[in-house]
């Protein structure tokens, strides 16, 4: 890599630095001849990622020649970055045996330099010189690919943990959306089933007068637009096979019976109603009652012990919200997420707004479906 080649350069200039400055032990080798094997241990450092056991061979080689002569500080300090490149690229049992190796050179140098010297600090010395030269590059790059491989285990596991978090929404919403269609499908049924009834009429009967026709075809007219609106409204969704359809059309004003169900099950609900309830699109009747009966089962569910559940009627828009006081420790409702999923899925369908989440002293859904009416 180029980087690494730019790094053996600055090395090799360093080194020569070094030993311009006499930082080499002076035997019987001047200091030029130092530079070839400087020149080496510079080369590993420019194939330590490409091929980290040459660079380690060719650090193992600088090593000796530079030993033989001197030995001098700059080759010694690459040869260190030659050992920890070819431990930490090279294959992952390299590490094992190279720390045996250095640390068996190191006892064997200090336990030599005792028996020449006689002395035990020439021993404790040279143990110490020749761990920090071998056995430290080695331990270090064994516990940075450790950490490495720790790290790269950890993102698998988290984008595991994302594609199975996805999975489950995905399989949230297609669910939502296959009982959204089931109960659109009887409305859309019901429409056309007028339509097919009124054309008839008008066919079969050939005393009709121009006026009666006339009030015939405008509700053909109006049934035919309702239909197409809750056919727009259907478009993307798919439909489970295998499974009967609700034949019964949910309505925001029944919203009361769910109240009821809910106190019979120890629940306080205390339910208001603003406005003057009124006639509302099919599509928009059917999210809005799902989105109370949907937050009063995830009360339920979570343990609550009341509710306050009021439905607003304003000019072309509807409103529903749902509080529930459930105090600092259960705001976040866990386990709550496949139910606010279907309820933002109903909403966005018909082009309101969704919003849930903690609220005061409690946890509050609220959604804004627009009615479709002129202002």
């Amino acid at each position: 890599m180029r980087r690494d080649a730019l790094w053996a350069v600055a090395c090799f200039v360093v080194g020569l630095l070094l030993l311009a400055a006499g930082a080499y032990q002076h035997r019987w080798a001047a200091a030029p001849l130092f530079a070839g094997p400087l020149a080496i241990s510079c080369a590993g450092v420019a194939v330590r990622r490409s091929r980290p056991l040459l660079a380690l061979g060719l650090g193992g080689v600088a090593f000796v020649g530079d030993f033989a002569m001197g030995p001098s500080l700059g080759t010694l300090l690459i040869v260190t970055d030659n050992l920890y490149s070819g431990v930490r690229y090279g294959p992952r049992e390299l590490g094992r045996w190279m720390l045996g190796i250095t640390s068996v050179i190191a006892v064997v140098a200090g336990v030599v330099a005792g028996v020449l010297f006689r002395q035990w600090a020439a021993a404790t010395v040279f143990l110490v010189q020749t761990g920090l030269v071998g056995v430290t590059p080695v331990l270090t790059a064994m516990i940075i690919r450790q950490l490495e491989d720790q790290a790269a285990s950890e993102r698998a596991r988290a984008e595991q943990v994302a594609r199975l978090a996805e999975l489950d929404r995905a399989a949230a919403v297609q669910a939502e959306r296959a009982r959204m269609a089931r109960e659109l499908h009887d409305m859309i049924a019901n429409h056309f089933s007028a339509i097919a009834i009124q054309s008839t009429a008008v066919l079969s009967r050939r005393d009709l007068d121009a006026q009666t026709v006339r009030k015939v075809l405008e509700s053909i007219r109006e049934n035919s637009v309702e239909g197409m609106d809750e056919m727009r409204a259907m478009i993307g969704l798919l439909r489970q096979d295998g499974e009967e359809p609700e034949a019964i059309r949910r309505r925001v004003a029944e919203a009361e019976e769910l109240a009821e169900r809910a106190r019979e099950a120890g629940l306080d609900v205390r339910m208001r109603v603003d406005g003057d309830a009124r006639e509302l699109p099919a599509p928009v009747d059917l999210a809005g009652y799902r989105i109370v009966q949907e937050s009063l089962t995830n009360v339920l569910k979570h343990g609550g012990k009341a509710a306050d559940v009021v439905i607003g009627y304003l000019p072309g828009l509807v409103t529903l919200t749902v509080d529930n006081p459930v105090g600092e420790a259960g705001r976040g409702l866990p386990g709550a997420g496949a139910g606010i999923i279907g309820m933002r899925e109903r909403t966005n369908l018909v082009g309101g707004v969704f919003e849930a989440g903690p609220h005061d002293d409690g946890w509050r859904v609220r959604a804004e479906l627009p009615t479709l009416e002129s202002t």
